[in-house]
């Protein structure tokens, strides 16, 4: 799908300070017409660490360079959305240290959406609740959202940029 263009954010919920310019070069390798400069704030949820937002357009499929190119340093929180566009699904990536990173697809209103094979293979445990939660869970990202959610809210009310990549 060439020629799409999409929107989302980066939400770097936390990050120590010797990593910030190396997550804004990660981006700025991704986004190359773009100026990363970030507004890093401190991140109330976790002392000595901080946090940014920053907003960008691009053809469809940014989002996925953008966690993919955040994925690997153990000390980062963050988060990346993509907007659904024409004939392409919106998608979250989270990625905590302690779990790694989790990819949903989401709809036009950011609810995850989780395939019928998911639903399917959860229900063939119907016989254990238990464990046909558990499944459910997983495919919904809960672990992730229930580790991220303080670092969410510790971050309301900071600016957010907007970046702009061309080609």
């Amino acid at each position: 799908m060439s020629g799409v263009i999409t929107r989302g954010v980066i939400f770097v919920h936390s990050a120590p300070r010797a990593l910030c310019p190396h997550v804004e070069w990660a981006i700025g390798n991704v986004l190359p017409t773009a100026q990363v400069l970030a507004e890093w704030t401190e991140q109330p949820a976790a002392p000595s660490m901080y946090r940014t937002e920053i907003s960008w357009v691009g053809p469809a499929g940014t989002g996925a360079h953008l966690a993919s190119a955040l994925r690997g340093w153990n000390h980062l929180r963050y988060e990346v959305t993509e907007e659904p566009s024409r004939g392409t699904d919106g998608s979250r990536w989270s990625h905590t240290p302690d779990l790694g990173i989790f990819h949903g697809q989401v709809d036009a209103h950011g609810n995850t959406v989780v395939p019928e094979d998911r639903i399917r293979s959860a229900m063939d445990h119907a016989h254990d609740p238990v464990r046909m939660r558990q499944q459910l869970d997983l495919a919904l990202g809960q672990a992730w959202d229930d580790e991220l959610e303080p670092f969410r809210y510790a971050g309301a009310g900071v600016p957010v940029r907007w970046l702009h990549r061309v080609g």
